[in-house]
């Protein structure tokens, strides 16, 4: 924006430089032309034709540089076929006549039939009284004393502009730092709002920008209204669901027939999707927690505890940064490395390490183990809902996908690698660090 104002400021004040420029040095030129015009009338009137049919001037020219050789101000009158009278300053040069003009109108042009002299000329072509003759009156004057007065002009309008144009620039640049401080302050504050530090705009600012911050604030709190609403409607419908699907399944348990089996097929798939909706319903629910926060080392002893009393013959292992926090409900990074630690405890061979660290803005959790691992063919199709590659061994094959999902809300990922120290499965997961 400043860049653009610079470019306007300079195109519009050069412009105006040239514009200006052309009107001074066009009243310079004109009133110098009007006072040579002013010599030349003078000279026409005063000339007559003597006994001899010649012209000759009647009163001398007031003007002493008439009379001094070289001076830069000359007059000459010619026609016919007399020697052109001239005056002494010319000395021995005179005055070279263009194309003859066929009006009296004065004609005023630039010369520079002396090398070393640039003159402007004024003349005009009269029939005086007693003569046929057309004489033609010239007054020539040395350029020097206009161009000396144009550099003059030029030389004070150019820095003049130039410092009006710094000026200018300068007082853009602030005007858009001071002018734009509203907005570079909302957008810290919506920042901070991501980060989960704040829920509203709330700092004072200036009249001119304080509506959009109250509609900005009322349309965050009509999203999460709706965003409420909605995890509600999600988890009412889920918990709806789960107690027929209870009764469904404990009603086909009882029988072997062909039907019961499809019932409690159909049943697990159901469960498997409410399972599923209400962990991301309670995710998205706490994610509007504006200062969530957890530390990532008491999650991971917590948990290993608990996965170590289901799977007493697997070994968990930790190490990392003891101090890494993350933006993340407890319970929910809870849900996150448990669901990670319990298929790595159910699926390895019986040895799982864990890793906690930090890379730039994100807080990076591995999980490692030493079982068969799964095939770079198999780990973006595992991670979907419901995809069991063991169906030997028991679950819902929703830990992946909870992870996947619950991670993506609070703005983390999960990848899945192969691990070089135990020779299983590597699972990366990461999220943003508080």
């Amino acid at each position: 924006m400043i860049a653009i104002a610079a470019l306007w400021i300079s195109v519009l004040l050069i412009g105006g430089g040239f514009a200006l420029d052309r009107v001074l040095t066009g009243a310079i030129t004109r009133n110098f032309d009007s006072s040579l015009e002013y010599v030349l009338i003078a000279m026409i009137r005063s000339s007559e034709i003597g006994p001899d049919g010649e012209v000759r001037l009647v009163e001398p020219l007031g003007d002493q540089r008439f009379l001094e050789p070289y001076s830069g101000l000359y007059w000459q009158i010619s026609g016919g076929n007399q020697e052109p009278y001239r005056s002494r300053s010319l000395w021995e040069r005179s005055l070279k006549a263009p194309t003859p003009h066929v009006d009296n109108q004065i004609h005023t042009y630039d010369s520079t039939q002396f090398p070393d002299e640039e003159l402007r000329v004024l003349e005009r072509n009269v029939i005086l009284p007693g003569s046929k003759t057309n004489w033609r009156f010239q007054i020539a004057q040395s350029r020097e004393a206009l161009d000396t007065q144009n550099r003059a002009v030029r030389a004070t309008l150019i820095p003049s502009l130039a410092l009006l144009g710094l000026g200018l620039i300068i007082l853009a640049a602030l005007q858009t730092f001071y002018g734009l401080w509203p907005l570079r302050h909302i957008r810290r504050a919506i920042a901070a709002m991501r980060g989960g530090q704040n829920r509203r705009v709330d700092a004072p600012l200036p009249l001119e920008v304080q509506p959009m911050v109250d509609e900005l604030n009322a349309l965050l709190a009509h999203n999460e209204k709706q965003a409420e609403e909605a995890r509600l409607h999600a988890g009412n419908l889920a918990h709806a669901l789960k107690t027929p699907l209870t009764v469904l399944v404990n009603s086909a348990t009882s029988s072997t027939s062909e039907l019961a089996e499809t019932v409690r097929r159909e049943a697990a798939t159901m469960q498997r999707q409410v399972d599923h909706h209400l962990a991301r319903a309670r995710a998205v629910g706490r994610r509007g927690a504006a200062q969530a926060r957890a530390t990532v080392w008491d999650s991971v002893n917590s948990v290993s505890r608990a996965v170590a009393a289901l799977y007493p013959d697997a070994r968990l292992d930790a190490a990392g940064d003891k101090t890494v926090v993350v933006r993340v409900e407890r319970q929910d990074l809870d849900e996150l490395v448990g669901n990670l630690l319990e298929n790595a405890a159910k699926y390895g061979g019986g040895s799982v390490f864990v890793t906690v660290g930090r890379e730039g803005g994100m807080a990076e959790i591995l999980i490692e183990d030493d079982g068969a691992g799964i095939s770079p063919a198999d780990r973006d199709r595992v991670i979907d809902r419901g995809v069991r590659l063991d169906s030997g061994k028991p679950g819902t094959g929703l830990g992946l996908a909870i992870v996947r999902d619950v991670a993506e809300i609070y703005g983390g990922s999960i990848a899945l690698e192969e691990s070089e120290d135990l020779g299983g499965l590597l699972v990366r997961l990461r999220l943003p660090a508080g």
